[in-house]
């Protein structure tokens, strides 16, 4: 099945359409929906303490909307550069980081400046639409203000938006971002992960391994969601689920409310496919997982041709697959499938 690599912009409407008409009530909160309802937010507490400092302190129009934007400003920098400059122990549990930490993904700066900034023009152009309600057409410098803040604000939101539609039907089971983990991890490993995340190409395979509590979920999560963010199309699904999956049809797979799934998705996650310790029996194993790949068959062509050409990320058992007779054979088994040695990994948290 073709690789879904774009969303189609009849559905990004469709999205929009949604999102503007339909009830959340009886439908759930897209990350869509949130955002356009985040950024009515932004503007209304550009446009009302903009109204207020006009109406109860004589505050002329302009002056009023400079004063609540640069209020805005001021404390979206404070959110910006605290945890960027003040990785540093403090006394108090709200401001920054409580203890003394370092990052073990670093933010991805640039991605939140661009959403920082984007949160302060929201911020003007709630202010300056106030004083546009007074002025009217009066004022050139309002009005030009305004045009140049649409222009801007007409890309970013298209941006947000598309990327909110990608993190949303990767179908995350929480929201989490590579710069929240903070568990302990090999600076090789880590290099693994990068190097995943700046694949190019088609057909690598993570897999993670990990004890309970040791972030392998979260871990693959955050790498997904990366992935996400940079607009490609990535699932997650739990391990039971796709056990099924390779069971269904090909005409049988995609649903109407989907866009794409583990067939038509460039990266996918397959989440706890064995326990972790303290469980020290293997539920399922290597071979067992191969004839649900090939349907209890002798050899299922397509399934394996897919995840041949997919980058997965497998998040498996605890190290006690690594360090016994058989550490490779989950390796094995995927070189059995068709896959190239060389595009495997494997991350022992």
């Amino acid at each position: 099945m073709k690789i879904v690599n774009k969303i189609p912009f009849k559905r990004i409407l469709q999205q929009l359409k949604a999102d503007l008409i339909g009830k959340d009530s009886h439908r759930g909160v897209t990350l869509t929906y949130a955002w356009l309802a985040n950024q009515f937010g932004h503007i209304s507490l550009g446009f009302i303490p903009t109204f207020l400092l006009f109406y109860f302190f004589e505050i002329e129009g302009v002056r009023a909307a400079i004063y609540v934007s640069g209020f805005w400003f001021l404390f979206e920098l404070y959110n910006f550069l605290g945890p960027l400059l003040s990785k540093r122990e403090s006394n108090s549990g709200v401001l920054f980081v409580p203890k003394k930490e370092k990052y073990i993904f670093k933010p991805k700066w640039i991605n939140v400046a661009f959403d920082t900034f984007t949160d302060v023009c929201f911020f003007t152009l709630g202010s300056l639409l106030f004083a546009f309600c007074i002025y009217k057409l009066n004022n050139n410098s309002v009005i030009i203000a305004l045009i140049l803040l649409a222009i801007y604000l007409a890309f970013a939101t298209r941006y947000w938006y598309v990327t909110k539609m990608y993190q949303f039907y990767a179908r995350f089971p929480f929201q989490f971002r590579l710069s929240q983990w903070n568990f302990i991890i090999s600076s090789l490993d880590k290099l693994k992960v990068d190097r995943f995340l700046s694949t190019k190409n088609n057909g690598n395979h993570l897999l993670i391994y990990g004890s309970l509590n040791t972030g392998k979920t979260s871990l693959g999560v955050g790498v997904l969601n990366e992935l996400s963010i940079k607009n490609n199309s990535c699932l997650y699904v739990n391990a039971i689920k796709m056990f099924n999956y390779f069971f269904k049809e090909q005409d049988d797979v995609l649903e109407s409310h989907e866009i794409w799934n583990w067939k038509t998705a460039s990266f996918l996650m397959i989440d706890d496919i064995n326990p972790s310790e303290p469980i020290q029996e293997e539920l399922i194993s290597p071979k067992k997982l191969l004839s649900f790949i090939d349907t209890l068959k002798p050899k299922n062509k397509e399934n394996r041709e897919l995840l041949k050409t997919k980058n997965i990320i497998w998040v498996l058992g605890s190290k006690q697959n690594l360090v016994d007779e058989n550490k490779d054979k989950w390796k094995d088994m995927l070189v059995d499938i068709g896959i190239e040695e060389s595009k495997i990994v494997t991350i022992n948290l």
